[in-house]
Order: C-alpha cells, then sequence, then structure tokens
C-alpha cells in the first residue's frame, strides 16, 4: 500500500538572490539533504524583498499543507520582512519569543566577552537585535549551532536565515527530529537508459502506457543536445519504490526493443 507523503517545498527570499549579486546555494543543497534521507524536493519558488508577494507566497506555504523551509529575511533591519509577513499570512500578532529572547541574550554576553567589554543589556543596539526573537503567536523556535540566533516554525512552514553556514544545519536539524519517520533510506531508486536518434513524442505512449499499467512509479524523460559524453540523446527512465520500479523498468526496455531505437548505457541513482 503506498503512503501518502507531504510535498516538501523552498521558498528563497531576497532582492540580492534574484538581482544576481548572490548566487542561490540552498536549493541543491536541501536537495542533498533530502536525497539522503530518500526524500525529493517537490517544488521551489523564489521571491523578492517586496512585503505583500512575500505575504502571497507564505499563505500559500501555510495553505499547503506541505513541509516548507523559507530562507531568508528574518533578520531585523529596515529589508528583512519575513517575520511580520508570515504573521500577517496567519491572520495574528507578532511577539517576543521568550526563549528566543533568552538565545539573544547569552549570544550579546558573549559577543561583549569575546570583545572585552561590559554586556550592557539596555543598549539601544542589543534592545533593537531582541527583535530577531519577534515571532507570530504561537511559533517555535529553531535552535542555531552557529550563533544561537534562532529561527522559527509555525506548524510545518520553517523559516531560517539566508546564510548557509546557519541555514544547512537548521534545515537539518528539522528534518531528523520532526520528520524521521517519512525517511525513506534504500527505498526509492532510478531506472533509466540513455536513448539515441528518438524524439520524446515517439517515446511518448511508451511512457504512457508505463505509467498506466504501473501506476506506483513516474516515468521521466532528459533531453540534452550537447551532452560532453552522449551528445544528443534521451535519458529516458522510471522512478519510485524498487518493487515498483523494476517491473516497470522491464517494460520500459521491451517497449523500446520493440520501437529499434538505439540504446546506450543504462543509469541506476538510489
Amino acid at each position: 500500500m503506498t503512503t501518502t507523503r507531504p510535498d516538501i517545498g523552498l521558498i528563497i527570499v531576497g532582492d540580492e538572490i534574484l538581482s544576481g549579486k548572490r548566487a542561490d546555494k540552498h536549493l541543491p543543497r536541501l536537495i542533498e539533504l533530502l536525497s539522503a534521507r530518500g526524500l525529493q524536493l517537490g517544488w521551489a519558488e523564489y521571491v523578492g524583498d517586496k512585503p505583500e508577494r512575500i505575504t502571497d507566497t507564505l499563505k500559500r506555504a501555510f495553505a499547503s499543507g506541505d513541509i516548507v523551509f523559507s530562507c531568508g529575511g528574518i533578520g531585523a533591519t529596515p529589508d528583512d520582512h519575513t517575520r511580520q509577513c508570515a504573521a500577517k499570512a496567519l491572520g495574528v500578532g507578532l511577539q517576543l519569543h521568550p526563549e528566543a529572547e533568552k538565545l539573544i541574550r547569552e549570544r550579546m554576553q558573549d559577543v561583549a566577552k569575546e570583545q572585552g567589554v561590559p554586556y550592557e543589556p539596555d543598549r539601544p543596539d542589543n534592545i533593537h537585535r531582541l527583535n530577531m526573537g519577534v515571532f507570530p503567536e504561537g511559533a517555535s523556535i529553531i535552535p542555531n549551532p552557529y550563533n544561537k540566533i534562532p529561527g522559527f516554525s509555525v506548524g510545518d512552514v520553517h523559516f531560517v536565515p539566508g546564510f548557509p553556514v546557519m541555514a544547512w544545519p537548521m534545515m537539518e536539524s528539522v528534518l531528523d527530529q520532526r520528520y524521521a519517520h517519512l525517511f525513506q533510506r534504500g527505498a526509492y531508486v532510478e531506472k533509466s537508459v540513455i536513448v539515441f536518434g528518438s524524439m520524446e513524442a515517439t517515446l511518448t505512449p511508451l511512457m504512457e502506457q508505463i505509467e498506466r499499467e504501473h501506476p506506483g512509479v513516474k516515468v521521466f524523460s532528459l533531453p540534452s543536445v550537447d551532452h560532453p559524453t552522449y551528445g544528443r540523446h534521451i535519458d529516458l527512465g522510471v522512478k519510485g519504490a524498487p518493487a515498483d520500479v523494476d517491473p516497470a523498468y522491464l517494460l520500459l526496455l521491451d517497449g523500446l526493443s520493440t520501437l529499434g531505437v538505439k540504446l546506450g548505457p543504462e543509469l541506476v541513482r538510489g
């Protein structure tokens, strides 16, 4: 019996990504983290710093029922809007999270000690730093092992900083602590074959037949025109649980044999 699992999504917030000032590194890293746990990314979305657009994006995320990671915009500078937009998307207020406040104050004390100056909790800049712990009502914190400044979660939507050195271990801890029951290590495989001299339109009826007769798998077709090894080709295959993939892949090979197309190497990815 196939168990329905929630999709996993990623939201990247920041004008600097859309302008090209910085290259996004979160997408490939989250794909790696998920793949190591037998999971897949279902969707990803990039959004700039416009509050209205962030709010609309987060409304969809909260309503989706998906597991969603949002990276960026949770600081306390004027161009950081994610915390406020999350509250607006939820229709709730903002409040200083007591555990976040404790962690942020610990961080300020650590910095003062490192600099050899007294800790002044009422200094204006230190008071301002507490804004980084102002989260939507009902949020829980995500610990930050890098500098103690936490992220936060509301349901299955998880907010982490834009800095990879902070975001990546935070996303990994959320996966391991919240979603270990979804892991499918060793329970997912892709099998494909390199097809030369054919067009996707020719292969489509075979692909439709496989998905019709084997509903537990997904068929994929990845054409390339300038691959450094194979040149023009189609990487054609099936993916899913091994027990479902094996018979579907045999049907794929049989169908390709009937079509008389030229085949190259077979590929297996787990």
